[in-house]
């Protein structure tokens, strides 16, 4: 169908689909029903998008007209907006997205076309009948609905405006605290709080009240200003403290007087710009914990081992500029304190060669950060000495948090101020640790694996034997809804895109409701109009991805490494394959071997396309060469399809495949060295979250063709400084590549343009320094906005430690720690699922009601009445 974008523009969010659609079934009405007789006509089953879209085409035989008449028309938005439908004749349940977290779920009669609105809950119950048709009967089955303990927290509205939660929480702040001044008294209370072990900060005890502190404010502004800009704090710190004003000002009389003014105009009159300006000047973050667990976690020689990737580039970029800003805001609020910034991984005895075995270790380039590794234990309390694999780490998480938290007590001497977790594992411990210790938590999923396997929801059970997911998903929900913040990269990592694009939703909103069937049913898992989600991309450090042109900071003396790397025509034990014809540009690609990242894919596209390979070579930098290398399944498994592939399509002397390479500073000037060859970045993945690669890539000057599934798609602003490439469609992407090649063979100055192009969209949108702005300022503001409706926040909080005790860790005993089996198998924890339905107590507040409604059994209709007769 070419085109799903409805008459007029895409619905508003007030817009029914189940109220129009019933009008529209009547105007062309023996065409639908021609449509929903073949929706039917193959029995139950579960139909996708293209299915849904191809059937509608079909309908109208080959009647351009009616086809054209469809496709431009309310039903073919409709059609092209939903995500899949369920079929059990004589009904269709489709689920409809009509804007970027917006859904609608509806039944249609494919006999007379009567349609009727159903509830997220009701379309899984649907959706479940395929997979196990007695659990989806089941009236006692778990369904868990973590937006009923949402309900008086305010959500943003628009599409538009997801990811802009830090905007929407001082927008509302303002609102909140204007007004009558007792509004005033929740931000008095927070100022009180401040203190750094012990020490007071900005405000004294005797500032009891919001009137003392706004005289306190006025004494110490009209003071300030008789003073020099220049004047040191301590020159005047006796002044404040008579006043019951304590560090963390500002160093300087202008610096003190802005801050001064700052809180002056938020306690006057709040406004959302001043709001996030004091949050941003407050003292509230000195330490920092960060989580990144599985893996091999270091600095050196541990990228493309397994499990370990572009996450410990990101962690180890964003710790040096959480550092720096740290540094700079506590000289600004005049404070003689030093941050710790400590990132959590495990320690692995048996370190390949690599730091894991170390405890504790200096972050390179920092003063005050460094790596911390605490083991995983085994039943008798010894240290596990072997890696484990990413899918098989759950059993060990809860005894990991309750180390880590003892070590992390005992170097920061006391709490960190902000926690943050990396990926599911790293995420679940900072939501027991942030539990614990009281402290703001942000998330930072990177990647969530149930938008990497299609359906591994509702089919979870046969993947749960080798992935896990029954614990990985309940985990990421846990994260999900403890965390105070969650962090994203991308607008698409959030949301996805816009219908009319015709792309998946995003791979946070694809947790909005869901289902496994014999397990648990989110009706409601995470909103992304939530207003913890935030937007904050990350930069590459540009004193190793530079631009190729710069050549006073190239590393030439690296040179005669990267030419033995790319052209010495011998296979060792460092690559396979050689480059015939070194005239020609090269195209490069650099990611883990695993299904995902779809190397293998691009080896395909290569060896099937004949004027690509006429046009351009192919290096692959990835993975071990050998399966007998590695441990990794996923790994062996496409080891051993390299292999088949280079054989298949005779491939040498047009292909190099090194294995992965750890030396990042040499990685650098092998992009420019690809450059330098006028070649491209490919990075064809099936889902990325972000893409560091392509930022990586971009910095130094190199064409970037990028996947148009996730992140990269918003890094890259297609055919101008860059390209997108759809990693689905292997003919179409390699056409692309060929095709743009063939255009810089044609003309010199194209491959400069899209070089520039590419190079200038970074230096506009992707630094480190914002992104560490961004961070800190969210870890400052949400660290009050966890104060806020505490009632039902601590409501959430008990429900949530209620769903981990009777949920995961039930799920956690059927995987098999190393060298043991299962207590159970994977499919017998659906009998954990029934939480029985506590006696009748005396009167409980609205909150405690919805509360305890959230993981109690859905009782039949006729039950439940009774109970409240």
């Amino acid at each position: 169908m070419a085109s799903s974008s409805m008459p007029g523009g895409v619905l508003r969010r007030s817009d029914s689909v189940a109220d129009m659609m019933p009008e529209e079934l009547r105007q062309s009405r023996y065409q639908m029903k021609r449509c929903f007789q073949r929706y039917v006509s193959k029995g139950r089953r579960l139909m996708k998008n293209w299915q849904l879209v191809e059937e509608l085409e079909r309908s109208a035989d080959d009647d351009k007209l009616e086809k054209a008449k469809l496709a431009e028309g309310f039903l073919g938005y409709v059609i092209c907006s939903t995500q899949e439908a369920v079929v059990l004749p004589p009904f269709v349940a489709f689920a409809v997205r009509t804007n970027p977290g917006v859904w609608e779920y509806i039944k249609v009669h494919s006999g007379d076309l009567s349609v009727e609105q159903v509830t997220p809950a009701d379309y899984l119950k649907c959706k479940e009948t395929l997979f196990d048709d007695k659990w989806a009967r089941d009236h006692n089955s778990l369904e868990v609905d973590f937006g009923a303990l949402d309900l008086s927290t305010p959500h943003l509205t628009l599409p538009s405006s997801i990811g802009n939660g830090t905007q929407f929480v001082s927008r509302f702040m303002s609102s909140k605290l204007s007004g009558k001044s007792e509004n005033m008294k929740l931000l008095l209370d927070y100022l009180l709080a401040l203190n750094y072990r012990g020490e007071k900060l900005m405000i004294s005890e005797t500032l009891d009240t919001v009137d003392k502190l706004q005289t306190a404010l006025l004494l110490a502004e009209v003071f300030l200003t008789s003073l020099p800009r220049n004047t040191p704090y301590q020159k005047f710190e006796p002044k404040f403290q008579e006043w019951g004003l304590e560090k963390g000002w500002g160093d300087s009389a202008e610096t003190c007087r802005e801050t001064l003014n700052c809180i002056s105009e938020v306690l006057q009159a709040p406004d959302p710009v001043n709001m996030e300006k004091f949050f941003s000047r407050v003292p509230s973050v000195f330490n920092i914990v960060i989580f990144s667990i599985h893996g091999y976690f270091g600095q050196e020689k541990v990228l493309g081992l397994p499990d370990t990737g572009g996450q410990v580039v990101y962690i180890l970029d964003q710790v040096r500029a959480l550092e720096e800003e740290l540094l700079q805001r506590i000289k600004q609020q005049g404070l003689n304190i030093t941050p710790k910034i400590l990132v959590l991984t495990r320690l692995i005895p048996e370190a390949k060669g690599t730091k894991c075995n170390v405890e504790l270790e200096p972050v390179e380039h920092t003063k005050h950060s460094s790596i911390l590794r605490v083991p995983f234990k085994t039943d008798d309390g010894k240290d596990l000495r072997q890696w484990v694999s990413r899918f098989d780490i759950y059993p060990y998480l809860e005894r990991y948090a309750q180390d880590s938290s003892v070590k992390i007590l005992d170097i920061l001497e006391g709490k960190p101020d902000l926690v943050i977790g990396n990926y599911t594992d790293g995420n679940l411990v900072a939501s027991l640790l942030s539990s614990k210790l009281g402290v703001t938590q942000g998330t930072i999923a990177h990647a969530l694996e149930k938008t990497k396997y299609e359906d591994s929801d509702v089919k979870w059970r046969e993947m749960d034997q080798k992935y896990h997911f029954s614990c990985q998903f309940t985990a990421d929900m846990i994260a999900m809804n403890t965390s105070d913040f969650i962090i994203a990269s991308t607008y698409q990592e959030i949301a996805g895109r816009p219908v009319s694009l015709k792309e998946k939703p995003g791979q946070y909103e694809s947790h909005y409701a869901f289902t496994m069937p014999g397990l648990c049913r989110y009706a409601t898992g995470i909103n992304v109009f939530d207003p913890k989600f935030n937007i904050a991309a990350p930069g590459a450090d540009q004193s190793v991805y530079f631009p190729f042109t710069v050549k006073e900071k190239r590393l030439t003396d690296l040179h005669p490494q990267i030419e033995e790397l790319l052209y010495s025509k011998e296979d060792n034990d460092e690559h396979i394959g050689y480059l015939e014809d070194r005239s020609k540009p090269t195209i490069f690609s650099m990611a883990r071997l695993d299904k995902v990242k779809n190397i293998t894919g691009l080896v395909e596209w290569y060896g099937q396309n004949k004027k690509l390979r006429d046009l351009v070579n192919l290096v692959i930098v990835g993975g071990l060469l050998e399966p007998s290398q590695s441990k990794d399944r996923e790994e062996i498994e496409e080891i051993n399809k390299m292999h088949s592939l280079i054989n298949k399509y005779q491939l040498k002397g047009q292909i190099r495949w090194i294995k992965a390479q750890t030396e990042r500073v040499r990685n650098g000037e092998l992009y420019r060295c690809i450059a330098d060859t006028r070649g491209a970045f490919v990075q064809p993945a099936l889902y990325e979250a972000f893409g560091l690669t392509v930022i990586e890539a971009m910095n130094c000057g190199l064409p970037t063709f990028a996947t148009n599934q996730g992140g990269p798609a918003e890094i890259i602003v297609d055919e101008v400084s860059g390209f997108h490439i759809n990693p689905l469609n292997g003919k179409e992407a390699s056409d692309k590549i060929a095709g743009s090649f063939q255009k810089c063979k044609e003309d010199p100055i194209y491959w400069n343009k899209m070089s520039t192009a590419g190079l200038q969209r970074i230096y506009e949108c992707y630094t480190w320094q914002i992104y560490a702005t961004k961070v800190l300022n969210m870890g400052s503001m949400y660290g009050f906005w966890r104060t806020l409706n505490k009632e039902e926040r601590q409501a959430k909080q008990r429900y949530l430690q209620m769903f981990y005790n009777l949920q995961f860790r039930q799920l956690v005993k059927t995987v098999a720690k190393l060298g043991e089996q299962p207590t159970q198998p994977a499919e017998s924890t659906a009998a954990a699922r029934i939480v029985p339905r506590p006696k009748e107590r005396r009167p409980q507040t609205r909150i405690q009601r919805i509360a305890s409604n959230l993981l109690r059994p859905i009782l039949p209709t006729s039950n439940f009445s009774k109970d409240a007769a």
